[in-house]
């Protein structure tokens, strides 16, 4: 039992770590002067990622690389199947409001090139940065229509938007506050990352269990529980915009940023099981929303339903 309840701890202290690093990075960005809009592009994004890049970093210095592929493949699985799945069956997800479609296309396109550079057989320093100048360029491209969407509206009004659009956001903070949370988040995140991978780790070999399994399963379905909670908040408030921007941007990230971040402790292998089955997975999964991007169709309370019913399906296949 002490394996589990270690993995859970370790999971619970990166989940509010992740949250503290985020809060203390934001507001202390605000009090420096930085703007709202530079803020929710890169330091929100990068702060939210957190849990799953430490959990990779610290897998691939433990040796661990399938609990590290495992982390990402899966997590971007349930942020499709389970994620939008479960809030869908709570409350319709009026998903044809949404103008997603360039962010959607961003996403299949870093699908492709990561599955493409996963029949290397392994991610290298220069696989890595291959992943990491695909970031650039979406991240690039974001901020400069944010910049034109943003001198289009009213200043001071726009300045307003932008900092409720950050939840995390109170430029009063004092200073004190700011360092307590960064002090918090950097300790607490290298810290559950290492408890909840090395007791993964001890739970896989208890159980016969491939690492890469344990990857796919308990750490990926953990670490996606903060964009759960995000887009079953967005779809009571009937935000499916915010719910379906989560995802998608969430899934972008995982694929560029966490291996490609990840590379830099060390190559990690890629388990050809991954290219059998579970990346073609998530890149049907990721096709399974072409419809509610394109056609203009909600994800009603049946699609919902189906979703989370074909992700037990897999959780089924996999254990």
């Amino acid at each position: 039992m002490m394996p589990w309840l270690y993995c859970g701890l370790g999971l619970v202290i990166l989940l509010l770590a992740g949250d503290a690093l985020v809060r203390g990075a934001v507001n202390l960005s605000l009090r420096l002067g930085v703007p709202a809009l530079i803020v929710s592009l890169t330091i929100v994004a990068f702060g939210t990622s957190a849990p799953e890049l430490l959990i990779a970093i610290s897998a691939v210095m433990e040796g661990a690389d399938g609990i590290a592929m495992g982390n990402v493949v899966g997590s971007n699985t349930a942020n499709i199947l389970l994620v939008l799945g479960v809030p869908a069956i709570l409350m319709r997800l009026d998903t044809s409001k949404c103008a997603t479609q360039k962010n959607y296309v961003y996403m299949l396109i870093a699908s492709v090139l990561f599955i493409a550079l996963a029949f290397v057989g392994v991610f290298t320093l220069w696989s890595g940065l291959i992943l990491l100048a695909a970031l650039a360029i979406v991240l690039g491209g974001a901020f400069r229509e944010a910049r034109a969407h943003r001198r289009n509206r009213n200043g001071n009004a726009e300045a307003a938007d932008d900092l409720e659009d950050i939840e995390e956001a109170d430029p009063d903070m004092p200073f004190w506050r700011i360092g307590v949370y960064l002090v918090l988040g950097l300790v607490g995140l290298p810290l559950g990352a290492d408890l909840l991978v090395d007791n993964a780790t001890i739970i896989a070999r208890m159980y016969g269990i491939s690492e890469t399994v344990i990857g796919l399963t308990l750490v990926a379905i953990g670490t996606s529980l903060p964009e759960l909670a995000t887009t079953v908040m967005a779809a009571l408030r009937r935000q499916a915009d915010v719910a379906l921007g989560n995802v998608i941007g969430s899934n972008m990230f995982n694929l560029l940023a966490i291996i490609g971040v990840a590379t830099f402790v060390g190559p990690i292998s890629v388990d050809p099981e991954f290219l059998r089955f579970d990346l073609w997975v998530m890149l049907a999964a990721s096709l399974l929303i072409f419809p509610f991007v394109f056609f203009k169709m909600d994800i009603t309370r049946r699609w919902g339903g189906l979703l989370t019913g074909l992700y037990v399906l897999y959780l089924w296949v996999l254990l």
